[in-house]
Formats: C-alpha cells, sequence, structure tokens
C-alpha cells in the first residue's frame, strides 16, 4: 500500500493522479518519491509494460536534457560494439521482465506476455534514457546505461523537493482527478517512446 502522503505528491509530480500506482521505487534525496512502481496492468486490465517510472519533473527535464546532447545515440553505438556491454544491457532486460512478471503476480495479475517489451528499448535499442534510469534507480546496479545517465546528471535535488508532501487542497484534489493526462501510470495501454535521437 502506497502512503497517502507520497500518493499526494506524486499526484503534484505528475500533474494528474497515478493509475495502477504499486509501491514508491526510489526516494529522491530530499524524501519524495522520484521513482514508482506501477502494476502490469491498469485497472481496466490493459497492459502496461512500463514497471518503474520516473515522476520527479526536475529529473525528468535533466534527463530530456541528456537525451538532447545524442547521449543516446553513442549508446547505441557502443552497444552494437561491445559484446560485454550488450550482455550486461541484456541482463537488464531479464531482470526488469523478472520483476514485471513478480509484480503481476504479487497483484493476482496475468503477465504480460514475454514478447512484450521490457523498458527504454531494453535488450536491443537504447529509446528513453527516462526509462533506463528509473530502472538503475529502482534497482541499483542492474542497468549500465541507467547507471551511465545518472552519473551524467548531477544532482537534480539540489534545490529542494520538486512539490510539497503536505495535505492536498480538496480544490486541488478535484483538479488533479478530473484531469485526462497522457504519460505515466494513468498512459494508454500502448508505450509511446521517444524516436531514435
Amino acid at each position: 500500500m502506497v502512503d497517502d502522503r507520497d500518493v499526494a505528491a506524486v499526484r503534484r509530480q505528475l500533474g494528474r493522479a497515478p493509475r495502477g500506482l504499486r509501491a514508491v521505487a526510489h526516494r529522491c534525496p530530499c524524501g519524495l518519491p522520484d521513482v514508482v512502481e506501477t502494476a502490469p496492468r491498469l485497472p481496466d486490465g490493459s497492459p502496461f509494460p512500463t514497471l518503474f517510472y520516473l515522476t520527479c519533473p526536475r529529473v525528468n527535464s535533466a534527463i530530456g536534457t541528456l537525451e538532447s546532447t545524442g547521449m543516446m545515440k553513442d549508446m547505441r553505438a557502443r552497444l552494437a560494439e561491445d559484446p560485454e556491454l550488450a550482455a550486461a544491457y541484456r541482463a537488464a532486460h531479464e531482470d526488469y521482465l523478472a520483476r514485471r512478471d513478480k509484480a503481476a503476480a504479487e497483484e493476482g495479475l496475468e503477465p504480460l506476455p514475454r514478447g512484450m517489451q521490457s523498458s527504454g528499448g531494453m535488450p536491443d535499442r537504447v529509446k528513453c534514457l527516462h526509462a533506463l534510469v528509473a530502472h538503475e534507480l529502482a534497482a541499483p546496479g542492474t542497468n549500465p546505461f541507467g547507471r551511465e545517465a545518472l552519473d551524467a546528471l548531477g544532482e537534480w535535488w539540489a534545490e529542494g523537493p520538486c512539490c510539497s508532501a503536505g495535505p492536498e487542497d480538496p480544490a486541488e484534489l478535484a483538479e488533479l482527478d478530473g484531469s485526462a493526462g497522457t504519460g505515466g501510470p494513468s498512459a494508454p495501454a500502448t508505450l509511446v517512446e521517444e524516436d531514435d535521437k
């Protein structure tokens, strides 16, 4: 069960109510959630392959800046040339699938089909640093490209919390509950990743 204060913080970070929220998978040094774990299926039964989702707007923005530098292009080139790196990235993919299957079992849900993507382009591509960083934060030491991106980020939390974690204002709660929003834990079943950069 996720604490009400954490749910409130995630609502503020996303600007809408999360769906399929299972747990806080990682906390920012400021104390707020920055990665959440979502159920592999949304409440309506639709598949949702993104198990770990970044919620902090500051780290999301910092990663967007990294993506614009061509970091993913460099990672893809090294993935194609370095068998040890490719093996570590494949192991990260297998770890992600195992964790997602475990989450499905714990929720009493049918696991997602084995052919369904894991996250971030794994195991053969690098498509979304946000997903790879979320995986590395949730399961330190598992994702080599997530670790590399984290090391390049700097201290995104240095300015303090990205939002408040206090009790929610009823008007704010009504506004968030009424928002449709896209992406993240309330996203449609089809994961949309950024085009290759």
